[in-house]
């Protein structure tokens, strides 16, 4: 009998997504989801504090077994990129402090999972997870249905590595991650 939770994060600079699914008997159920609101902070130094603060929360609240979180897209703004890559790194660190084994997946591959077309819009992933999960009312914020999208892909994935990059602690990241650890 399969019995765990996993937290799913969407990464974001103004607002952070999360989705919990709890995992029974091969059956999978909503537990939360919603929005880390990050646009009021001043600085981006409050706003990685502040991810870690609710991310630790949100763990030691639901007990995850394991964090799905989904990978900086490549844009074109090297500032908006290095500022999601941050966020991700704090929401990641969270979950290394509780020991919680972490994957990381592209967009394109949660959205695959979801919806079967990796180019899928935020709509058709929040539309098909509506539908799979049976929610009745959907979130104001769609970074909330991106951050339940990759609890639901790492939950289909099986929690292979072979699909993500795969952490079981802090040694783990900084082993495979060296020019990020410096």
């Amino acid at each position: 009998m399969e019995d765990k939770i996993i937290l799913g994060m969407d990464p974001g600079t103004s607002l952070m997504g999360y989705g919990i699914v709890h995992v029974k008997n091969k059956k999978l159920h909503l537990v939360t989801m919603g929005v880390i609101h990050l646009s009021k902070l001043p600085e981006h130094s409050d706003k990685l504090k502040r991810i870690f603060e609710r991310t630790l929360q949100l763990i030691d609240t639901y007990n995850p077994d394991e964090f799905a979180v989904e990978a900086p897209f490549y844009g074109k703004n090297v500032q908006s990129m290095l500022k999601l890559g941050r966020a991700q790194g704090v929401s990641m660190a969270a979950a290394l402090y509780r020991d919680i084994p972490i994957m990381e997946y592209a967009p394109r591959k949660i959205k695959q999972s979801i919806t079967g077309n990796g180019n899928a819009s935020k709509e058709q992933v929040a539309a098909m997870l509506k539908s799979l999960l049976k929610i009745e009312e959907m979130p104001k914020h769609l970074d909330a249905t991106d951050g339940l999208a990759a609890a639901v892909c790492h939950y289909f994935q099986g929690g292979a590595g072979t699909v993500g990059k795969k952490y079981s602690g802090w040694e783990s990241f900084v082993k495979n991650n060296p020019k990020k650890a410096r």
